[in-house]
């Protein structure tokens, strides 16, 4: 399996109709787990986010998510793996929401990274990928949650409450 973990991406506005239609009624299992290495953010009123993502629909649709939750400020966007670590190490967000596919640098890779750099910051993985392989090597980056992009409807929200409050979250 490459680093990366690379694969085709099927054409997303399609992709974002039919999980509207679908998401709710596909049955997923999700699992919250508690972490005794994880901490809270400290500051649960305001918390920062950074989106990566190289699809700009995609973005905004995470975007419009977040705004659900009045806590949830998003700084800014990036739209490859290098530019996702420059920004993180620039911005120093509270949570980082992060594809696997990225150009540039893929985001597990990235991951590695921003963990290093600054470990206060958690990441979420938003990707399609749906390998136990995959989502396995997500989380031993240093990521707190993984959310399938399929199921981001149903589950974004509660991923990033879960991190929030210092617990792992995978759907």
């Amino acid at each position: 399996m490459p680093d990366c973990f690379r694969t085709t991406t099927p054409s997303i506005p399609h992709a974002m109709l039919c999980w509207r239609l679908h998401v709710c009624r596909r049955p997923s299992v999700h699992v919250i787990l508690s972490s005794t290495q994880e901490k809270p953010i400290s500051n649960p009123s305001f918390v920062r986010v950074l989106i990566v993502d190289d699809f700009d629909a995609w973005r905004q649709y995470v975007l419009e998510k977040l705004q659900q939750n009045p806590i949830l400020h998003v700084v800014d966007f990036a739209s490859d793996g290098l530019e996702a670590v420059r920004k993180a190490l620039e911005l120093k967000p509270d949570l980082i929401l992060l594809d696997i596919g990225l150009p540039g640098l893929c985001g597990i890779e990235a991951a590695k990274q921003i963990r290093k750099l600054l470990p206060e910051s958690k990441i979420i993985f938003l990707s399609q990928e749906r390998s136990t392989d995959v989502v396995q090597a997500a989380l031993n980056s240093g990521a707190q949650g993984y959310v399938f992009k399929t199921s981001a409807e149903c589950h974004l929200l509660a991923a990033v409450e879960a991190v929030i409050s210092g617990k792992q979250f995978v759907s």
